[in-house]
């Protein structure tokens, strides 16, 4: 009978001692899941400023995610891999296949459509899910013909189908006539130039040529500087200076093609205009800020604010970085989010991770999302896909620079096809 009482006893003392385990505890972390995300983007190549707001945006969405499984006591917890892809397409396509390696199968990013583009394909055959927060070259410039082509390829972010519009009614609002376009020759450059060649036309506006150059960038952007000075003094002869601009689809290169210009370029007494891969680089003001002052580069992005949510947000990056988040980086907290609560509510009902279930289900999750559903609104504005998988594009911010700095001058609303000027 002695043993028999040391049994019981032993059973009440382990009852007792599981029921002081407290949730969020050691208990939990035994049951723990773990949602493992790729992060790719650009940490040392031209989309570096994006790069940095990217990864500092996703760090702090895993904490939020976290603390929010926790307190619902969800078992998920997001671990973050973080790589550096240079925005270079090889690089990308080498990274995602290591991770898949290591169990990887969810992706924020990458950053550019040249690198989307290269991974398409891969990424389709081995189901892994990639959500891309800034490519936004049509899908056609992605070799995608198809919606089920792209069944594993996200982008919350709109195509330059939006943004081209938005950049020509800027252009027609600046009261200019003709333009000069220049252009990164790759799958969103050339994208970007055929829309935005259309776009100028719909608005009566003359394209006087196209001058492209190679991805990746040279070194010497002399020659391609030559043939846009000109373009522009032929133009000269049949309009004024401030009917002219020159369009830049371009990265932050377009920092090195000014700081290798002559301070009496003619290119440097027209206007500039330019697009989100341009908007807030903190390298062009750093390093050719007074020819940037001088030309203004009036640049687009998808943006939209405003949400509590983005209040919370814009707070702690400001505490930990000193700055406000960047359009990109809005998109890429969002991403984080939807990609975090699929994976939870696929796991929820099948025990499992599922990638073809996951893929299904994140255009949902990214509606509920963006109605409250799980408590939390996004920080981007509404999350709506169309049936390629990318986002629909609501609203363009203006930013152009002056005093050394980017500053809002407006925003393009779609639904108008109008600028409101602040």
């Amino acid at each position: 009978m002695r043993g028999w009482f040391k049994f019981v006893a032993a059973v009440i003392a382990t009852v007792l001692i599981a029921g002081c385990v407290q949730p969020g505890e050691k208990a939990l972390a035994k049951a723990e899941v773990e949602v493992p995300l790729g992060v790719l983007m650009d940490l040392s190549g031209p989309l570096t400023t994006h790069g940095e707001d990217i990864k500092n945006t996703v760090t702090i969405a895993a904490e939020d995610i976290n603390n929010k499984f926790e307190k619902d006591g969800k078992p998920y917890r997001v671990k973050l891999y973080v790589e550096d892809t240079k925005a270079d397409p090889k690089i990308a396509l080498d990274t995602i296949m290591a991770l898949q390696t290591q169990g990887v199968k969810l992706i924020v990013g990458p950053q550019s459509s040249g690198e989307v583009k290269n991974i398409i394909g891969y990424v389709g055959s081995n189901k892994i899910i990639v959500a891309s927060p800034s490519s936004t070259a049509e899908t056609k410039y992605l070799g995608v013909t198809a919606p089920d082509e792209k069944k594993y390829v996200f982008r919350f972010v709109p195509t330059d189908s939006f943004q081209t519009k938005a950049i020509a009614k800027l252009a027609h609002e600046l009261s200019v006539k003709a333009v000069v376009i220049t252009y990164i020759s790759n799958a969103w450059g050339k994208g970007l130039e055929e829309f935005g060649k259309a776009e100028f036309q719909k608005q009566g506006i003359e394209v006087k040529n196209s001058v492209g150059y190679p991805d990746p960038t040279p070194a010497d952007f002399t020659p391609y500087i030559a043939t846009i000075e000109g373009n522009v003094n032929d133009l000269m002869k049949n309009y004024t200076k401030d009917q002219i601009a020159v369009v830049a689809f371009s990265y932050e290169e377009i920092a090195t093609m000014l700081a290798q210009m002559q301070d009496n370029s003619v290119l440097l007494n027209v206007k500039w205009i330019g697009c989100d891969g341009i908007t807030k680089s903190s390298k062009i003001v750093a390093d050719v800020p007074g020819k940037a002052n001088k030309i203004k580069l009036y640049s687009t992005v998808s943006e939209t604010r405003g949400t509590k949510e983005f209040d919370a947000l814009n707070s702690t990056y400001h505490q930990r970085i000193g700055s406000s988040p960047m359009s990109y980086g809005l998109n890429a907290y969002d991403t984080t989010w939807i990609l975090a609560l699929s994976f939870a509510q696929v796991y929820d009902k099948q025990g499992k991770y599922n990638d073809d279930a996951i893929a299904e289900a994140v255009p949902k999750v990214a509606g509920e999302y963006s109605a409250g559903k799980y408590g939390i609104y996004p920080v981007s504005g509404e999350v709506k896909l169309n049936e390629y998988k990318d986002r629909i594009g609501l609203e363009y911010k203006i930013y152009a620079v002056s005093n050394g700095s980017w500053n809002e001058r407006g925003a393009w609303k779609f639904a108008t096809n109008e600028i409101k000027w602040s």
